[in-house]
């Protein structure tokens, strides 16, 4: 996750497979999302891993889980006790009741800049004590696709086209030799 969102992905999500709001929430807005798409699926293996989420999903997940939704606090916990705030260049987690209210971290998964996003995937840790979920980053850019159509485009618009352009060829500067 931190990789592509290193690597400016316009679109990167994360959802817990029992989680059918959740995931379903992130799937649709991946397959609506024009150009790529990573959407990490937090999902058990009954043989290489079996039980390995059970913290996000028995007692005490709220106490674990950061659901983050664009445009709202990221406060968690059952009763709203935990929030995210800026430490430094990076993010951490906080007792909301030690912390002033505009200090709270408003979720934006459309900041162009990918670094808050890459700081909020940078929460989650392999012992599961905080573990964000939704959709981390969620941005408009032109995709490859689009770019090249148009270079193919305004090549097309700008070369001359017919004899003038076999004269051109022909008498250009632009010549090679092949040994």
């Amino acid at each position: 996750m931190s990789l592509a969102l290193g690597a400016e992905a316009t679109f990167v999500g994360r959802a817990l497979d029992s989680d059918r709001n959740g995931l379903t929430e992130v799937l649709r807005a991946a397959a609506q999302h024009r150009g790529a798409a990573l959407v990490e699926i937090l999902q058990d293996c009954p043989i290489f891993n079996d039980g390995s989420f059970d913290a996000l999903r028995k007692e005490g997940a709220e106490e674990r889980v950061i659901k983050v939704r664009h445009g709202e606090p990221i406060v968690f916990g059952a009763n709203g006790e935990y929030c995210v705030v800026k430490s430094g260049f990076g993010l951490e987690v906080a007792k909301t009741a030690d912390v002033a209210i505009d200090e709270i971290i408003v979720h934006d998964a459309q900041v162009d800049d990918p670094a808050y996003a890459f700081a909020l995937s940078r929460l989650s840790d392999q012992n599961l004590d905080h573990t964000v979920l939704g959709i981390f980053r969620h941005i408009s850019r032109p995709t490859y696709d689009d770019a090249a159509r148009s270079q193919v485009v305004a090549a097309r618009n700008a070369a001359p086209s017919g004899t003038a352009a076999l004269q051109s060829l022909l008498h250009g500067r632009d010549t090679w030799t092949v040994d």
